[in-house]
């Protein structure tokens, strides 16, 4: 039915044929392929597992650095931060000294201030004491020559006013 259709019937010995044309083609190629091509493919090959390879140790190498890098940043920061601490450690020490000396010295200052008071004190206290003693003295000495119409000796003077400051110091511990 479909005998019409098919322009020429190959028989056996046409496959055979034709496998073994194809296969001398194709070890020809081959033959072909080694003497002219191979060597330039195996070293365009051996050209690009070297340059992968040098590419994975640059990238290893690389990755190893960066860590590297990133420790010794990380030391830095640790050591800042200690260095920070020991920084703020001295100047809060410095500040208590400070504080401390500043407080001594102004103790002592007032100290001293409180001792010049008392002696500036005992010796305005003599001084009235004394100016009392003169004034007590001339007023006796005029008392007793009104009493006695006559003249005191330096003597009997500096006697009726020691008698008169120790009865002026008795009554004044008696009060």
């Amino acid at each position: 039915m479909l005998d019409h259709l098919v322009i020429g019937e190959a028989g056996p010995s046409t496959t055979i044929g034709t496998m073994i044309v194809v296969s001398g083609a194709f070890l020809i190629l081959m033959l072909l392929i080694k003497k002219f091509a191979w060597e330039a493919i195996t070293d365009m090959l051996k050209k690009r597992e070297d340059k992968i390879a040098n590419d994975l140790d640059s990238a290893e190498q690389s990755r190893i650095a960066a860590a590297k890098l990133q420790e010794e940043r990380q030391q830095k920061l640790l050591s800042s931060k200690s260095e920070a601490a020991e920084i703020l450690k001295h100047a809060k020490e410095n500040g208590d000294q400070n504080r401390q000396k500043i407080l001594s010295e102004t103790n002592d200052e007032v100290s001293r201030l409180r001792e010049k008071a008392r002696l500036d004190i005992s010796q305005e206290h003599e001084e009235a004491l004394a100016s009392v003693k003169d004034e007590v003295a001339t007023l006796s000495l005029q008392i007793a020559e009104k009493i006695l119409n006559k003249e005191l000796t330096p003597d009997a003077h500096d006697s009726l006013i020691n008698s008169y400051i120790e009865g002026l110091g008795k009554s004044n511990e008696a009060r």
